[in-house]
């Protein structure tokens, strides 16, 4: 038993004398922060997003601001650029002449983050961008803008109203809109059935102006803005006559988001429409240069 006990007490000892040994920490940190070096974009981007606005415009691929759920991929570095001149021309450079720069300094988000390709949800539909918090926004499909760039109405559907859309959202968050709004059509939301028939064909004829404005009053609310401002009379007036005897109730949404754009923000939304417009044929026009990164 002695002989044990003396055994272990031996034992103790080294782990002790082991335990207690002092280490010297090194001081070399184990942690490496890759340093990339700022290039022409970079330095664009600088004098036209982040002074004048306070707006970080991410076209690298980070992982911290992806939706883990999808699978996504980097956004290719020349169709960046297309993506960040339209950004700046339709979009920030529209609601500066419309409402001044200092509303766009003061509502519009302080981030845009890019990714090359749509995220695919499992039910067949494609998120084409988000906004996060009224801080972000998300745009997707970046690699597939050469597809999209032939006629404004691809343009607008799967990029530019997308970036109004989401900033109406943004401006919900800042000032709510009327209950009013929600009670005019509020048994037609049918939450993430919209995209299944009969509601992905009969959205007008249930006095709604796209099928995902059937989702939730929010959504109808930021659909109705941005594709009234992103088309012409004549296009809004065909929709409202398909929508036959429901018509009446998308026109009667439109009067309550004009009233709230003019009330909240002092934004007439018929000249921010010519704006836009205006804006948009320049571009297909030639008249804007969406390649160039001179620093003027």
């Amino acid at each position: 038993m002695k002989r044990h006990i003396l055994h272990i007490a031996i034992i103790l000892a080294a782990l002790c004398a082991a335990s207690c040994v002092k280490e010297t920490m090194s001081e070399n940190s184990v942690i490496k922060v890759t340093e990339t070096k700022k290039n022409d974009f970079d330095r664009w981007l600088e004098v036209n997003f982040l002074l004048p606005y306070n707006i970080d415009f991410k076209y690298r691929f980070e992982m911290n601001e992806s939706d883990m759920n999808y699978f996504t991929i980097p956004a290719d570095y020349e169709y960046s650029i297309v993506m960040a001149h339209l950004v700046k021309y339709l979009c920030i450079e529209t609601y500066d002449e419309v409402a001044g720069i200092t509303f766009t300094r003061s509502y519009f988000p302080k981030m845009f983050f890019l990714t090359g390709e749509w995220e695919y949800r499992n039910n067949g539909t494609i998120i084409l961008g988000t906004a996060e918090g009224g801080k972000k926004i998300f745009l997707a499909g970046v690699n597939l803008l050469p597809q999209y760039m032939h006629t404004a109405e691809d343009l607008n559907h799967y990029y530019i109203k997308t970036i109004h859309h989401e900033f109406t959202h943004i401006l919900n968050q800042t000032v709510d809109f009327p209950v009013d709004f929600s009670m005019i059509t509020g048994t037609g939301y049918v939450a993430d059935s919209w995209s299944d028939a009969p509601y992905n064909r009969e959205f007008l004829q249930n006095g709604f102006i796209t099928d995902y404005a059937q989702h939730s009053d929010t959504e109808d609310f930021a659909e109705m803005l941005s594709e009234y401002i992103t088309h012409d009379q004549k296009w809004w007036d065909e929709q409202i006559g398909k929508a036959g005897e429901k018509g009446h109730l998308i026109n009667a949404k439109l009067d309550i988001v004009r009233t709230y754009m003019q009330d909240s923000f002092n934004i007439d939304i018929d000249v921010l429409r010519a704006t836009v417009l205006r804006r948009q044929e320049d571009v297909f026009k030639g008249f804007v240069d969406l390649h160039s990164i001179d620093i003027k």
